[in-house]
Order: C-alpha cells, then sequence, then structure tokens
C-alpha cells in the first residue's frame, strides 16, 4: 500500500516538474543566435500627402516607414526650406513621424524638410542619410539645384559648423537684418547643396549657425559673393565662398609677472616677502641659442627704465660682439636680443646691474652673465621645396604652420625655395596669394565689397630631419 502511494506521488512529482520546464522555455524565446546586422536604414513606403505632390493644403503630414523609427537630435538636424518663422512639431511613434506645420503655407511655394540624419532605425541606430521630404503648395514642383564649397580664407581650412544662406532679398542689409529664406550646411568637406528651390536671383552668404543667422557681429566668420546668383532650371555654375573675420575677437591678456615670489623659509617664518630684485629668464633651448631667431630675455618684473649701454654681447673671453640690438616689448617685461648668429659658438651676455630698473628703483641682484652656446649646423636639417603650378603673379608666399601656428612666411621668386639650415620638426605648408604684397594675410571687408586674400593649403607636409638634406616636390592646384 504504501508503496503504490509512494509510486503514485513519485509520478505526479515527474509530471508537474515535466510541466514547469515546458512552460519555463516556452515563456523565455530565445532569439537565433548569429545572422548578418542590420545595416540597411529606414527606407519611406508611404506618405500623407504623397512625397513631390503638388497643390497642398493640408497643416499636417505623416510620414511612414518600412520599419520602426526613432528620431535623434532634431534640432541639430532638420532644416525646413523656405526657413519658417516657427519651427513645425515633430513627433514619432512605431513606423511613423508626424509633422504639424504651425507657419500658413505661402501659394506657390516648394516647401521641403531635410531631416539629415535625424530618422534612425529602432533595432541598429541606422541613419537614413540627408532624407528629405518635399511638397508644393502650386502647381509645379521646383527642383532647382545650387552647389558649391567654402573654405577658410585665412587657413584654406574647412569649417564643417557654417552654413550658407540665400536671401531673395538683394539689399545689402538683407544679411543684417533678415533672417534667411534658405539655408544649408557644408559637409566635411566643405561643400554644400542645394535642393529644391525656385528660380531667381538671390545673395550668397556664409555665417556660423546660431539662431538669428545675421551678419550682426563682424567677429562672425563671414563670407559672400560679390555679386548675386541666378538660380535657374538648366543648372546653375557651383562657386567657391571664402570666410573670413572681418574683426578679429580679442584675447584677454596675459597676465605680466610683476613680482619675484620665492618659495616660503621654513621655520618660524613661512611668509618671506618677495625678493625685490629683477631676475632674467633667457629662453634658451637646454642653453642653446637658435641661430635662426632672436634671442629672448623674459623679465620677472615690469622695467621702467633700460640702460642699453649696460648690456654687452661678448666671447668666452669678454671680447664684445657688435651689430646687436636690443628691443624691449610694449609690455616692458621681456627683451628681444637681434644677432646674426653664427653655428657653434660659446657667447655670454653681460647685463650690468644698474642697467635694468623698476619703477620702485628695484635693480638686478648683480651683474647677470649668461652664458650659452649657438646650435650646431648638425642640429639643423637643409631644405629644398619645389611647387609646380605656382603661378608667380599672384605674389605667392609660402607660409609654414606648426601646431596651428604660423612659423615663418617666404615670399617667393621663383618656384623653389632652397634653404641650408631649418629648423627639425613637421610642417604644413601654405600659400598666400598676397595681393597688396605686404606679406600678411588681409581680411575682408563687406561694406567695401573687398574679399579676403586667399590661402591654399598644399597636400603634404614637410618634414624636417635634423644633419639631412630634405627635399619635397608639390604641385599646387590654383583656385
Amino acid at each position: 500500500m504504501y508503496q503504490r502511494i509512494f509510486q503514485q506521488g513519485l509520478t505526479q512529482f515527474i509530471c508537474i516538474s515535466i510541466c514547469l520546464l515546458l512552460l519555463s522555455s516556452c515563456a523565455n524565446i530565445i532569439p537565433p543566435g548569429g545572422g548578418p546586422r542590420d545595416t540597411i536604414a529606414p527606407k519611406l513606403v508611404m506618405a500623407v500627402p504623397k512625397d513631390s505632390a503638388t497643390g497642398v493644403t493640408a497643416d499636417r503630414i505623416t510620414l511612414t516607414f518600412d520599419e520602426f523609427v526613432d528620431i535623434k537630435q532634431l534640432n541639430e538636424n532638420l532644416i525646413v526650406s523656405p526657413n519658417p518663422k516657427t519651427q513645425p512639431v515633430v513627433d514619432y511613434r512605431l513606423r511613423n513621424v508626424y509633422i504639424r506645420l504651425r507657419d500658413s503655407l505661402l501659394p506657390n511655394t516648394t516647401y521641403a524638410f531635410n531631416f539629415g540624419n535625424a530618422i534612425i532605425d529602432v533595432n541598429e541606430g541606422n541613419p537614413a542619410k540627408g532624407f528629405t521630404y518635399a511638397f508644393t503648395t502650386g502647381k509645379v514642383l521646383d527642383d532647382n539645384t545650387f552647389k558649391g564649397k567654402v573654405q577658410l580664407a585665412e587657413t584654406g581650412k574647412i569649417d564643417s559648423t557654417l552654413i550658407v544662406l540665400l536671401h531673395r532679398n538683394l539689399n545689402d542689409t538683407a544679411v543684417v537684418k533678415e533672417r534667411p529664406l534658405y539655408y544649408t550646411k557644408i559637409n566635411g568637406k566643405g561643400e554644400f547643396t542645394f535642393r529644391y528651390l525656385p528660380s531667381g536671383r538671390f545673395n550668397v552668404f556664409v555665417l556660423p549657425n546660431d539662431y538669428g543667422k545675421k551678419y550682426d557681429d563682424s567677429t562672425k566668420m563671414f563670407a559672400f559673393l560679390p555679386e548675386p546668383i541666378n538660380i535657374i532650371s538648366t543648372g546653375t555654375s557651383p562657386v567657391i565662398l571664402y570666410a573670413f573675420e572681418e574683426a578679429k575677437r580679442k584675447e584677454k591678456p596675459k597676465p605680466v609677472v610683476t613680482n619675484d615670489a620665492e618659495p616660503a623659509i621654513k621655520g618660524n617664518n613661512p611668509e618671506r616677502k618677495p625678493s625685490p630684485y629683477i631676475r632674467t629668464l633667457p629662453n634658451l633651448e637646454n642653453g642653446a641659442q637658435d641661430v635662426l631667431s632672436n634671442m629672448q630675455i623674459n623679465l620677472s618684473k615690469k622695467i621702467t627704465y633700460l640702460d642699453t649701454n649696460g648690456i654687452r654681447l661678448t666671447d668666452t673671453l669678454f671680447k664684445p660682439f657688435s651689430g646687436f640690438t636690443l628691443q624691449l616689448d610694449s609690455n616692458r617685461s621681456s627683451i628681444t636680443v637681434k644677432y646674426p648668429w653664427k653655428t657653434d659658438q660659446q657667447m655670454v651676455l653681460l647685463i650690468a646691474k644698474e642697467a635694468l630698473k623698476d619703477s620702485l628703483g628695484n635693480t638686478l641682484a648683480k651683474t647677470d652673465t649668461i652664458r650659452f652656446r649657438t646650435k650646431k649646423e648638425s642640429e639643423y636639417g637643409a631644405i629644398k621645396i619645389r611647387i609646380t603650378n605656382l603661378d608667380l603673379n599672384r605674389n605667392p608666399v609660402l607660409q609654414f604652420v606648426q601646431n596651428d601656428k604660423l612659423v615663418e612666411s617666404v615670399p617667393m621668386r621663383s618656384k623653389e625655395l632652397v634653404r641650408k639650415l631649418y629648423k627639425p620638426g613637421e610642417y604644413e605648408l601654405r600659400i598666400l596669394y598676397d595681393r597688396n604684397q605686404n606679406g600678411i594675410w588681409d581680411s575682408g571687408n563687406y561694406r567695401t565689397k573687398q574679399q579676403p586674400e586667399i590661402v591654399v593649403q598644399l597636400a603634404k607636409r614637410l618634414a624636417v630631419r635634423p644633419n639631412w638634406d630634405n627635399e619635397v616636390d608639390l604641385s599646387l592646384n590654383n583656385e
């Protein structure tokens, strides 16, 4: 009897366990592993009103895609043309994107909604790149295009944060007072494309993509075409615009060292007053002077008095050299020593105690003896640069750039530059077309319709190795 009860209980337990296992396996559906990753962007399968529709009067639009979609960074991506006074409301759910217009539609006008990369699929985040929906309130959809490129005039580089604007109002002050009717973004190559444009004449500008989109500040990056562009259905020639800052932003001046603070002394008197004496801080590289540049003597205090007769440049036996000059900077906190340095020389700069004074009459603690050497020829490299397609009639200036800083500008009298000594390092090379032959880049001016001078980047960099003949052949595509 007990054995039969035990067998029945065991059978029931096994049945219940099997059922629980079956239920568990049914509840947890495991997706199949492996398989190719979804790389296909969402595609529009239906639109109400339909894409490219004519005679549209509706203020609500529904876009239906072939998969569930999401919208990311709408404000940074969506461009509505013509530029509305009030941006439309955009929402999405499942496979649909909903647009509600808040401005009245203009008659006989083509509207375009460029979502950029805002619409993505839910599963993998694949963007519908450059997705654009368009319709017209008239009988014919405008589909004229206008293309071009934008470069920074001073550097020849690209700034993809800028936008290109079209103004139908051809008055010069329109870009200052009005928001543009049409605008588009610049890609990473500096290229831009307008689509769905009406025929007609437009002024073309470049500005930062801020809220106002107006040229209300001369420190803004800006570009303009000198004459209106004529948009026509048979095609409009592409253009190049050169962006510039008419007025440079003023940088905050760096603080000037006004005293020579010394470290605190341990003991009963931890706070020691700064030294009253002036200290000199030469900008030598491991005790060596670059023969291609001036010596810079930085001072620990601003000075009000400089006796040039109290400063001498000598050899190690204190025999003076002639032909050097001294220049105090505008902040009166550094002295430039100019001299035609020769390689591999041991030298001394002597600064008499009373040669420098600050406003309180403080001087050096004693005569300052700065011993240094000039660099050896083997610490430099020789360079030979040949540039084909260089138009010498445009007054080209070869610019050497390191870390976005202009190091040297050399007017080119021929298509070849040879230097026996050049400082080792890697350099970007650019050509400035120096219109007024003053050796520097000059900005533009919208009021006088003056375009900026143009700088073109050369494709190759120059890598100068020390104690080496560094030769490079370059080809220039003139803009």
